[in-house]
């Protein structure tokens, strides 16, 4: 279990001052300048030692990710992008961090701009968080007056402008170069990679995007240093993590806790335990609506970071974790997802554009037993069509959750189609 003085995110919940004074009060902006002064490599160096690996879903390294921007310019200017379209169905982590702890994002993007060369930095926040995106800007003008940010912020010598940039509420504008393509004015839509926007990003100049959680971490890991971070979770999965639990459970919540908890610790610890107990536990989904689904089975005994999810077929994703009781009508759960990443899917790929609809009609039927057994295979093979055929992960997305329900309720669908085909030969 996470020790209280080994908590990030002290303003969670947001019981303190969301302002610079709470922020200060709690230990930000605290000697940021000295951080600074350590150097580019220095920090970079330091954040790859600490093992943080993104927060946004992907879990790739971020100081491997820094590393790529170019260490001399040719000319064009640099950009951090910060990706806080938080659109995945059950994750609500970043909302509150821009609500509560806004400081420590603004504090984040100053440091990792300085340690890629970036003098410019763009949140991109997601439409429908108005509330949100007002509190941000007031804590960016509040950094602005104390000179944190800005020409020479924090006395650095270093000048550092930062721009809250608000999408209009598309799901694929939180993949990175449809993000970046938004952020240009454009429409929304994934770019080709290579080239990856390390050396082609935002305007075509040398580019990093990173998720909320994985900047606003970035001060307490250099203050406190990368062997305290590297010390919690488990290893290639270290360090604090935001996870998002919804669903059957008693006290939905958020909490910070050490990569590699326990799942069923996890929720019966914070959350209450699953409504009507743990034998009343149907399945969860424990990374956001784009990860394989897990079973009971799998829940008892499963840990909560990357490589044990991956190992059981699932991932980690956004960490939000989505609890299933035995009311729930698992094809029926399953099917409205296929909804959203149909409806949000943007088109410019034949096997997602094609294929979310198919799966979407498919699972539709599936759900009232309006199919033959044999359509339960073809089902499969269309996500297999999709899976890993389009440009960015969306098809993927679409694809994960419905191979999670047939890899493990394929019973469940044969049982609903059985019962369907038997009312009909009743009713003749």
């Amino acid at each position: 279990m996470l020790s209280d003085q080994d908590r990030i995110f002290t303003n969670l919940y947001g019981l303190h001052d969301w302002g610079l004074a709470g922020a200060r009060a709690r230990g930000d902006w605290d000697g940021t300048a000295a951080i600074l002064a350590r150097g580019r490599d220095s920090l970079i160096e330091e954040v790859k030692a600490s093992g943080l690996r993104g927060r946004g879903g992907a879990g790739f390294p971020t100081g491997m990710k820094w590393s790529f921007m170019p260490k001399t310019s040719d000319g064009r200017p640099s950009y951090l992008v910060i990706n806080a379209d938080e659109s995945e169905p059950g994750t609500c982590k970043d909302r509150d961090i821009l609500r509560h702890d806004p400081h420590k994002l603004i504090e984040g993007a100053l440091i990792a701009s300085f340690a890629m060369g970036a003098h410019t930095c763009y949140i991109y926040v997601r439409g429908e968080f108005y509330s949100e995106a007002c509190r941000l800007e007031a804590a960016v003008m509040q950094a602005y007056d104390a000179g944190l940010i800005g020409r020479n912020a924090c006395g650095s010598g270093f000048d550092f402008d930062l721009y809250v940039h608000r999408g209009a509420g598309a799901y694929i504008c939180g993949e990175e170069t449809a993000l970046l393509e938004s952020l240009e004015g454009k429409k929304g839509m994934p770019r080709l990679k290579p080239p990856f926007p390390a050396a082609c990003g935002l305007y075509g100049c040398p580019t990093t995007v990173n998720n909320v959680e994985s900047i606003a971490v970035v001060p307490t890991i250099l203050r406190r240093g990368a062997a305290w971070f590297s010390t919690l979770g488990r290893p290639k999965n270290t360090g604090t993590k935001l996870f998002c639990i919804s669903g059957h459970v008693n006290k939905p919540c958020n909490v910070e806790e050490e990569l590699g908890i326990p799942l069923r610790e996890l929720i019966e610890r914070y959350c209450g335990g699953v409504r009507g107990g743990w034998d009343n536990l149907l399945a969860v989904i424990p990374g956001g609506s784009s990860v394989p689904l897990l079973p009971r089975s799998v829940c008892d005994t499963v840990l909560m970071d990357f490589d044990s999810l991956r190992d059981v077929q699932s991932g980690l994703g956004t960490a939000a974790v989505i609890v299933m009781d035995k009311s729930t009508d698992i094809i029926r759960a399953i099917a409205r997802l296929a909804h959203f990443y149909k409806h949000e899917s943007c088109g410019q790929c034949t096997p997602c554009r094609e294929g979310t609809g198919w799966m979407m009609r498919m699972l539709d039927r599936m759900v009232e037993g309006r199919a033959e057994p044999e359509e339960i295979d073809v089902l499969y093979q269309v996500t297999k069509k999709v899976e890993g055929h389009t440009i960015c992960a969306l098809g993927d997305a679409a694809a994960w959750p419905i191979q999670g329900l047939l890899r493990h309720f394929r019973p469940v669908v044969e049982a609903r189609i059985a019962a369907h085909q038997g009312r009909l030969l009743a009713a003749e």
